[in-house]
Formats: structure tokens, C-alpha cells, sequence
């Protein structure tokens, strides 16, 4: 399976020299823990960083910076790991394990974003796939027990 088939779409994005206190907005009214922080300039949204909740807390609430003067371009983080959208979905999980991150912005081939991949939509589609078999093993015992009677 492919990085693409699993990557979350629907991307909230922000330019870097947003505040952070817009970045929060737009996590709570898109229910997200996270914007991609991008360079909207080209004809492609091209992803330079990221910035969570947990680097809001951290990086400025914690340190009682001022969320309306720090831009997400001061917090973000950079440089950026990337996945290509044809990359192996196991090499892709690996690289997320060694790296320590949740959380992977998912390009085509001339850069531009296309999705992101993420540790909690991969275990949802995947709780989802090991539910599948358990329905078929218990659908094809029911099957057998009835034809062997």
C-alpha cells in the first residue's frame, strides 16, 4: 500500500508569518492538533513546516511569549520531513518510528502538498482493516458449522 491511500486530504494550512493566536483558531475550528505551515506563493501550496498544539503550549505559552506577536514561522518545525505520495507505507511507518514524529506532510513529485499522513488516521484505517478479517473468520466458521451439521 502506497502513502497516498492512507494520507488525510482536507489539510489546514497557514502562511509563516501568521501569529500563533491564528494558528490556535484555525486548530479549534477545524478540530485539529496541528496546521502545515506553507509557501502559498507558486502554484502549489509547498509545505515548510509545521506547528502542533503541544509547540504552542511548549514554545509560547510555557515560556509566556506573546502568541500575537510570534509568528508560526518563529515555532514551526523545520526542516521539514516529507513523504513522497508513492512512498511504501511500511517504509513510511518506519521513518515516522525513528524520527519521533506523528505527523508527515505527504508531496507529489514537484513538491506540492497533498496530504498528510498521520499516526492516528493509519490506526484508525487499521483497526478498521483488522475488523474486516475478524468479521470474515467469524462469517466463514458461522458458514462452515452450518454446512457441516
Amino acid at each position: 500500500m502506497i502513502v497516498f491511500e492512507c494520507c488525510d486530504r482536507e489539510v489546514v494550512t497557514i502562511e509563516q508569518g501568521a501569529s500563533l493566536v491564528e494558528a490556535a483558531q484555525l486548530m479549534r475550528k477545524f478540530h485539529v492538533g496541528y496546521v502545515v505551515v506553507v509557501d502559498d506563493k507558486a502554484m502549489q501550496c509547498i509545505p515548510l513546516g509545521i506547528v502542533t498544539d503541544r509547540d504552542v503550549v511548549i514554545e509560547a505559552v510555557a515560556t509566556e511569549l506573546d502568541p500575537e506577536v510570534i509568528t508560526v514561522g518563529d515555532i514551526m518545525i523545520s526542516p521539514l520531513l516529507i513523504v513522497n505520495m508513492e512512498a511504501d507505507l511500511e517504509k513510511t511507518l518506519d521513518v515516522m518510528a525513528t524520527q519521533g514524529v506523528r505527523r508527515l506532510p505527504v508531496v507529489d513529485e514537484v513538491g506540492g502538498l497533498l496530504g498528510v499522513v498521520t499516526l492516528d488516521g493509519l490506526l484508525i484505517k487499521t483497526t478498521s482493516v483488522l475488523s474486516s478479517f475478524s468479521k470474515l473468520i467469524a462469517h466463514e466458521k458461522a458458514n462452515e458449522l452450518k454446512h457441516r451439521r
